[in-house]
This record gives structure tokens, sequence and C-alpha cells, in this order.
């Protein structure tokens, strides 16, 4: 729900019901298969607030632009350049690393690593979710935002660590928009900087040489900080292609997203325009990752992290290979996707490389 209040101002809440616990409860994969599943302890479906945030726009010319009413935006004619601040419970992936052909596992690609940048350790809860600060600069070509969000008191976990002074989440991004050959694209240059009560992994394995637990090790000052760079392009008015790149220090535990210390990836999308299914889509894409040598050290010595370990590495970069097609029931309603994936390396480790193939279904509803 989204209610107007003002010149400028708009309240949006979202609850939201989830259940499952993915494939393989969303274990012994780095580009985990499915961007709706969650690492939970109980698979119940389960009801709660997703986001509730306040948005107040400030215009910085006369012009405007109109915006279509869609989750989370209300319908109305907004200035063409403009700052605005975002206060509230969001989900950092809504305004940070989007790309107009890889971000919506509901529609798009699944994979973990093909929605988002794998090493960007964003921000959230165990679902997906955190209070957050959003401020905005955005223009025709140019965007620039920054955000600072809570982040869990414990790895993957759902309560927040409310005390800024010790446990933090900065990320900054700025976006141009293009046009070559008179096709619209973008690019995107992201930054973060996390602090919170992480554990090291060269001094958890210098505290147990054998099976090394990364807890033991936790404590506040501890930081991770990364980069990623995002594209996107239509190559004709029905076909375009993506690319993300990404990486992290990789010295201290992952601590909400997945286990990627660095990765890279890119695709192909087309609209079924060609033949007469315009609102059809059809991508195809690749995404290979790897994680940091102190972190390839700890799972080879037996550790274990929130979503890899097995007692041994016999390290290899992971590859996903996804192609998926979703086709349109009713207009502007209903959409069944289909997906395949490949993948080769499971968590890194040769010695379980598969190759496994992975087919999924979804259907998806809107009003």
């Amino acid at each position: 729900m989204g209610v107007r209040l003002w010149k400028g101002a708009s309240v949006f809440i979202n609850p939201e019901i989830a259940g499952g616990s993915g494939l393989s409860e969303a274990l012994g994969i780095a580009a985990a298969t499915n961007g709706e599943t969650f690492r939970i302890g109980d698979p119940a479906p389960k009801i709660y607030l997703a986001r509730f945030f306040y948005k107040q726009v400030f215009a910085l010319t006369s012009d405007k632009t109109y915006q279509t009413s869609d989750f989370n935006q209300l319908g109305e004619h907004l200035p063409s350049k403009y700052l605005s601040i975002t206060v509230g419970k969001i989900g950092a992936a809504d305004y940070f690393d989007d790309n107009k052909f890889s971000h919506d596992p509901r529609t798009q690609f699944m994979s973990w690593a093909l929605m988002d940048n794998g090493a960007w350790d964003y921000p959230a809860n165990t679902r997906g979710y955190t209070p957050s600060i959003v401020l905005e600069y955005v223009s025709p070509e140019h965007e620039l935002r920054y955000g600072f969000s809570l982040v869990p008191l414990i790895a993957n976990g759902n309560e927040m660590k409310w005390d800024v002074s010790k446990a933090g989440s900065h990320t900054i991004e700025y976006t141009h928009r293009h046009k070559i050959k008179n096709q619209k694209g973008a690019i995107r240059f992201l930054g973060f900087y996390t602090t919170a009560n992480m554990g090291n992994y060269r001094q958890s394995i210098a505290l147990n040489p054998v099976n090394p637990n990364i807890e033991d090790t936790r404590k506040y000052g501890n930081t991770k900080y990364g980069f990623g760079i995002n594209a996107e392009q239509n190559i004709t008015n029905d076909l375009g292609c993506f690319f993300r790149a990404s990486w992290n220090d990789g010295n201290n535990e992952t601590w909400a997203f997945t286990e990627i210390d660095h990765s890279i990836s890119a695709g192909l999308s087309l609209t079924g325009k060609r033949w007469k299914r315009e609102n059809d889509n059809i991508g195809f894409a690749y995404v290979a990752s790897g994680i940091s040598n102190p972190h390839k050290d700890y799972l080879k010595a037996g550790g274990r992290g929130f979503m890899l370990g097995d007692g041994n590495l016999n390290y290899s970069i992971e590859h996903l290979t996804e192609l998926y097609y979703s086709t349109e029931l009713v207009k502007n309603h209903i959409y069944l996707t289909g997906a395949y994936q490949f993948l080769v390396n499971p968590g890194y480790n040769r010695d379980r490389q598969g190759p496994v193939n992975i087919f999924s279904f979804s259907l998806h509803a809107r009003i």
C-alpha cells in the first residue's frame, strides 16, 4: 500500500508472507538457485513486515516526467531532476545494483549471483530487509545514491544491531544513463563498507587449525569492503545485454548475503516481439564465482560458513549458467516462467563438481 501525504511525500507498507527453505535449504551453493528463498530454520509460511518507509522528494526543476504506478511507487508526475530522502525498513537492493535485464527473480534470472552482484554483501536480515536511510540525487543522465543500513547481530541473523556506533553498512552508487545508436543503456559503479561483529578467517585457523570456528573470533571493529560494476544496454528494441563484476576483500566472514568474494556475470535478454508475444521474455546468462585465499583456507581446514563447508575443499571456481522463458498467461496479471540452471563445482569444491542440472517453474501473479 502506498499513500501520498503532501507535495513530494509518500509512505509505503508491504506486509509479506513467505515459507519454504529452497533447494538443499539454500546450502552448498554460493550462487544459490532461487532468489525468492531464504536461509531460515523453520520453513513454515510466516507473515512479517517486509517494508515500511517514508519518502520525501525535493524538486530541482519545474520539468516533469510521468511515473507509472508500480510496486512501492505511485502514479504521478515527478520532477525530472530531484533530491530525495527515504527512511524506514527497506530492501537495499530496491535502490542499489538495479539492472533492467537481471534483477527480479520473480520474472527474470533466479540465481542469487545473477539478480545482484555476488560479492556485494548487502545489508539485510535473513529475509532481505533492514532499517535504512537512503539519499538520492536523480537527473535524466546522472544518479547518485548513498545509503546507511543496520546489519544483523549475528551473520545471517534476523535481529538487527541498533547501536550504529558499533555496526552498520554504507553503500554508495553512481549511475550514468546514455544512448548508443539511439538505444538506451546505463552503467553503475557501487562501493560498500560494513562493520559488524565479524569473525576473521586467518585468526580462526590460528586458534584451531583443525575444524576452525569463525564464531570464536567475532569482535566489533572487523570490517568488509568491496566494489562492483553493473552495466545494461539495449542492442535493438527487443534485445538487451548486461554485465556485472564485483569484488570484496574477503578477510572477514560473509555477514548477510552469500559466500562470494568475487564474481563476474553476463547475459542476454530477448522479448517475444519477434514471435508476436511482446510481453514474453527469454534470457540466457552465465556467472563465475570465487572466494578469497583466507576464505579458501578456512573451508579447506574444515571450517563452515552459514552457506558453505563440507569438511574439506578442493578449490575451483563455481560456474552457473541459467536459461529461462517467461510467458504472459493473462495480460498484465499472470506469468509462468520455466528455468534451467547448469551448475559446476557447487560450493567451489571440485570434488563435488557435478554437473548439477536444476529445473524450476514459477507462477507470478500481480493485480
